[in-house]
């Protein structure tokens, strides 16, 4: 058996981002047309002209909470459930619907392996004609689904485990001995730690895949001196597959079938390689045509390509979250507000928001990267610029070049709450 799942993993990066843009205007067409949602998000944009990332770059960022949002005001109206989103209707091409927390309903399509993940699933060690113990839930969220329908793909069988029912799950594998376990890996250590209380083993579990959940290196190791490889994929119930870790155990690979971009917290501008930002997805998905959806999820690019010959970009892995909306005297001050104050400033490079004091008696400092001196002014400049459009009072301490953390925050909320 090959360690690729197919060819598309290890083709040259050019070949990759020429058949990714090419595939590009297609599928802004067919959100503006089929999609009521985004005919209007995208009213003023002309599909064939996006052919490129910078093209890209241009168009809106839509994000979770506005599509929750679009989604209620159609269901108070009597209208699409999907908020119209979704480019399919119930009926043979919608066999399923799901919801996840809001509630925000999903569409799945009819497609074979419509989620994408066989191919993170291969990339932990599954193989075809091999059982595989799913635990993802199986009702209201897409997850049980969407990991079955990767395993059928790949030529697998599973045993729809579920959640709960912690000593029927050890029971099950004892007896089918699966090759594998797909799921949380909190729940598989409750099952590892309920066998071990029963005094059994479970010697067919050698490899996991882990989703829904952070997988830290000292679980990693929990599981590997049990003898389980466990291996994370990033999945969401709007876009499917995202990135998947491979055996290299070197970041995250981006599936075959988005466009990625990290961006600016709060904005829709793409940071440079290596900077923490937020993730921005575009599908190519036609059934649920998601283009710039914000993930609200935080990661950076690694440089150069995985050990494993697999080519396409990689990412860190989730890095927290990027809503860091805060409420300073009384008012919501966003990400995007602070990205607001330095582009009206090119001597700038980057700003964080720094906040301290105690509640009620708030101190907002605006640090700004900057290789200036503070010429004409400059400190008071932007102070007036917060001012303007915050509508309230900040200090500003400029700092050099590169002295700000990678971490993504834009915003920083470092009060005392006691």
């Amino acid at each position: 058996m090959t360690q690729h799942y197919d060819a598309l993993e290890t083709r040259d990066s050019t070949s990759r981002e020429a058949a990714l843009m090419a595939a590009l205007p297609g599928q802004v067409a067919r959100a503006k047309n089929a999609s009521p949602a985004f005919a209007e998000i995208l009213k003023d944009v002309n599909p064939a002209t996006v052919i490129d990332r910078q093209a890209l770059a241009r168009l809106p960022v839509t994000r979770k909470h506005e599509l929750l949002e679009r989604q209620q005001a159609s269901r108070r109206a009597g209208g699409d459930v999907f908020g119209g989103f979704s480019a399919v209707a119930f009926g043979g091409q919608m066999p399923r619907v799901f919801a996840s927390p809001g509630p925000i309903y999903e569409p799945e399509g009819a497609a074979k392996d419509y989620w994408r993940m066989a191919r993170a699933i291969y990339a932990a060690g599954f193989r075809p004609g091999e059982l595989i113990h799913n635990c993802f839930s199986y009702h209201f969220v897409p997850a049980g689904s969407m990991m079955e329908s990767g395993a059928h793909a790949m030529g697998s069988t599973v045993f729809p485990g579920g959640t709960g029912q912690t000593e029927q799950q050890v029971q099950a594998i004892i007896e089918l001995k699966p090759a594998g376990y797909i799921g949380t890996p909190s729940f598989l250590k409750i099952i590892v730690d309920k066998a071990a209380e029963m005094g059994v083993a479970l010697p067919s579990l050698t490899k996991a895949m882990f989703g829904g959940e952070a997988f830290p290196p000292s679980l990693r190791d929990w599981f590997a001196e049990r003898g389980i490889a466990g291996y994370q994929c990033y999945a969401t119930a709007d876009l499917g597959s995202i990135a998947y870790e491979t055996e290299a155990r070197e970041g995250l690979v981006i599936d075959e079938g988005v466009i990625v971009e990290i961006v600016r917290p709060g904005t829709g501008d793409p940071v440079a390689e290596g900077e923490v930002g937020e993730v921005v997805v575009t599908t190519l998905n036609p059934d649920y045509p998601l283009i710039r959806f914000g993930t609200g999820d935080l990661s950076a690019v690694l440089s150069g390509p995985c050990p494993t010959g697999r080519t396409n970009t990689r990412i860190k892995g989730w890095m927290g979250r990027a809503d860091q909306t805060t409420k300073i005297r009384g008012m919501f001050v966003h990400p995007g507000q602070v990205s607001e104050v330095i582009k009206r400033f090119p001597e700038v490079a980057r700003a964080r928001l720094v906040v301290t004091g105690e509640m009620a008696n708030d101190v907002m400092t605006l640090r700004v990267e900057t290789a200036c001196g503070g010429p004409d002014g400059l400190v008071a400049k932007i102070a007036d610029a917060i001012r303007d459009v915050t509508k309230l009072r900040s200090q500003v301490e400029l700092v050099l070049p590169g002295s700000l953390p990678n971490d993504g925050k834009v915003i920083e909320d470092a009060r005392s709450y006691k």
